[in-house]
């Protein structure tokens, strides 16, 4: 045994990663690829409420629940869906705003008028 590994009691359980880091990384994953099509909120969202959950279990384990990694990675694209969804509504709304500002090409006013 080298001197820097911590004894362990034998009763203590092998640490083990956490079953809901996994969960956040997917839905992060699928917030992240649906996110231009503004469903990726939905996913988004739960798995942000997730991870609250993870680290607080986390964190009352005391270190018997690992995989902090992947509940990092799955915020991050949780986030990066929700930055696509907004992206995407506000690119809609300029567009939406800049044809109803010449609706079909209509002029106001008269050809041949220079």
């Amino acid at each position: 045994m080298q001197p820097t590994e911590e004894l362990r009691h034998p009763f203590d359980p092998d640490p083990v990663r956490s079953t809901k880091a996994g969960a956040v990384f997917g839905l992060g994953l699928l917030a992240a690829v649906t996110g231009v099509f503004v469903g990726g909120i939905v996913p988004a969202t739960v798995a942000l409420l997730i991870v609250r959950q993870a680290r607080r279990e986390a964190y009352a384990s005391r270190g018997f629940l690992t995989g902090n990694i992947w509940l990092r990675r799955g915020e991050r694209l949780a986030w990066v869906g929700i930055m696509l969804a907004v992206a995407t509504i506000v690119v809609l709304t300029v567009i939406g705003i800049l044809t109803s500002a010449n609706p079909a090409g209509v002029q106001d006013f008269a050809p041949g008028v220079d």
